[in-house]
């Protein structure tokens, strides 16, 4: 009856199916607290996903774009009393493109939003610093950055900020899904702080190349989903921890140890 109120009069009977297979899936567990998960080498490959992607949400160097923009967008010409305006109209974008994603997130897939989303940030972070280090010799190259700095954070709207945030949900089952959040909040606060602190001092050593260890952490994110992170896009909960297993538990898949899906449901059953 919540289900019906929730969704509406659609066909709940897939939906219903998969919450009632992972409940059989839990029966009897408790939550888990956050060292647990650490502890638990059936989380392994989970939670190395949760701590690469809400670490990078912050060290791919999204919010230091807003510590040039003001700077870049005088260069460009644009009156100061207007530049604040400018600055929110950023932020705006940012915050457009992060719903959008949550829009086509289901149409899109999750690998490929943040795929996308990483590559093009470290092309962009690339563009980015190339035009700052011209922009005294070169008319228009304030207007590539101003540019660059839109595109940047265009690009972790539609990937990285609308798709960081749901996959604790679709990765980790029912009793490990608040410690993972809890995790995930607080990389993502150091991370700020340690960001926040660190650039000045990055800016100061690098001058116009300061973007090179966030160009860094792009590139590093966007092989990792490529060749670590399965789809989740479409499938039960089940379906996803089975992805999981064949990671978690390699060397006993090779040795011939390994259970299916179908073996661990009887075995439940």
């Amino acid at each position: 009856a919540a289900l019906q109120k929730l969704r509406g009069n659609s066909d709940l009977s897939a939906e219903l199916e998969e919450m009632l297979a992972e409940q059989a899936a839990l029966k009897g567990q408790r939550a888990k607290n956050p060292w647990e998960l650490f502890q638990n080498p059936a989380l392994r490959w989970q939670l190395m996903s949760i701590v690469v992607l809400s670490s990078a949400m912050q060290l791919c160097g999204n919010d230091s774009m807003y510590f040039y923009a003001a700077y870049v967008f005088q260069e460009a010409g644009i009156p100061r009393d207007k530049i604040p305006y400018v600055v929110i109209g950023t932020g705006s974008c940012e915050l457009i493109t992060s719903v959008t994603c949550n829009l086509i997130i289901d149409y899109a897939g999750r690998r490929p939003l943040l795929l996308g989303g990483y590559i093009f940030m470290a092309g962009w972070a690339t563009v980015f610093m190339v035009a700052l280090s011209q922009q005294t010799q070169i008319s228009w190259m304030p207007y590539l950055s101003m540019a660059c700095i839109f595109a940047y954070i265009l690009s972790f709207g539609i990937g990285p900020a609308g798709v960081t945030g749901v996959l604790p949900t679709e990765v980790f089952d029912q009793m490990s899904r608040p410690a993972a959040y809890m995790i995930c909040g607080s990389l993502l606060w150091f991370n700020l702080f340690l960001v926040g602190t660190a650039f000045p001092f990055i800016v100061k050593s690098l001058a116009h190349f300061c973007y090179i260890p966030f160009l860094v952490v792009c590139v590093c994110t966007a092989l990792y989903v490529g060749f670590f992170l399965p789809e989740t896009k479409g499938k039960s909960f089940l379906e996803i921890s089975e992805e999981f297993k064949k990671l978690n538990f390699k060397a006993q898949t090779h040795a011939g140890f390994y259970k299916g899906p179908e073996e661990i449901k009887s075995t439940m059953l």
